[in-house]
């Protein structure tokens, strides 16, 4: 049949509305989803495996682990877990970890045998281990910031060795401005940009009153990691799930090349409103249908 008898048999507009518009074809999805386990806490320690199942079948790709001590993730040696990992169809990219002053006797961390947590990491595939958070001891003055970047980068050295890189998460603290200086721009200025990326929490940039878009345009590249979680429309801009709340997610997916993201993971810190489990089930679902 020739093209203009097709045309007139279905009519010119029935023919337009099958031909997706240009600007459709450039909405991009947001890719791999990944979670951060510290969201379900409770419940990996209860039932690992269990909320390991719930969280694949729920369609996550990929974990970020905040439960390893000593030799363990989640009192599973490193093959253990992996295995359970492997079975669900789950990666893990990146763990995090505490410097170790809290509890010096705690191996695997920056302060105590760190190369325990490098090799254990290594051989489950992780491709980071990220400093999570700072006691507040530990940041009562600018010169510990520039100490944490000297640990950063010599765990990053020996991190190197293996393969996986180091990373810095932040909270909104390191945003606040401390002897003229702000501790954030002290931690990407001296780390080295080839030994330690950032982890950027989009919540908390946000609760700082910050902007992650023009971090992103001065420092690009130096942000693989991401934390996606939203903040609620009140004066106490609590926690939310992912497109409940007013963060404009779909703007900051737009900067994903520029900020030199690979991975993200969904967390909330705390759940006012529903289970934990449900939660993390909430912003997946948003994310799965959000283009940007």
């Amino acid at each position: 049949m020739q093209r203009r008898q097709f045309n007139k048999i279905l009519g010119a507009g029935t023919l337009a509305s099958l031909i997706p518009s240009p600007s459709l074809w450039e909405l991009k999805k947001v890719g791999k989803i990944g979670v951060q386990l510290y969201t379900v806490r409770d419940a990996m320690t209860e039932d690992p495996v269990g909320t390991l199942k719930a969280i694949a079948a729920m369609g996550y790709d990929d974990v970020e682990v905040a439960g390893y001590q000593s030799g363990k993730y989640y009192g599973m040696k490193p093959k253990e877990f992996k295995m359970v990992l492997d079975d669900l169809g789950l990666s893990v990219r990146s763990g995090h970890t505490l410097t170790g002053k809290r509890d010096m006797s705690q191996t695997g961390t920056p302060l105590n045998k760190f190369e325990q947590y490098v090799e254990d990491a290594a051989s489950i595939g992780q491709d980071y281990i990220v400093l999570a958070y700072l006691l507040d001891t530990e940041r009562e003055q600018l010169d510990q910031y520039k100490g944490i970047a000297e640990l950063l980068n010599k765990c990053g050295t020996m991190a190197a060795k293996q393969g996986v890189k180091m990373a810095y998460h932040n909270h909104d603290f390191e945003f606040f401005t401390m002897e003229g200086q702000i501790p954030y721009d002290i931690l990407l200025s001296q780390t080295d940009e080839n030994l330690v990326d950032m982890e950027l929490d989009l919540y908390w940039i946000e609760k700082a009153n910050k902007s992650a878009k023009k971090y992103f345009e001065n420092h690009a590249g130096r942000f693989s990691l991401w934390h996606v979680k939203d903040m609620d429309n009140t004066e106490e801009q609590f926690f939310t799930e992912v497109g409940n709340g007013i963060i404009d997610f779909k703007d900051i997916f737009k900067c994903k090349k520029k900020s030199g993201m690979k991975h993200f993971y969904v967390e909330q810190d705390q759940c006012k409103n529903h289970l934990p489990i449900e939660s993390v089930k909430i912003s997946i679902d948003y994310l799965e249908s959000m283009r940007y």
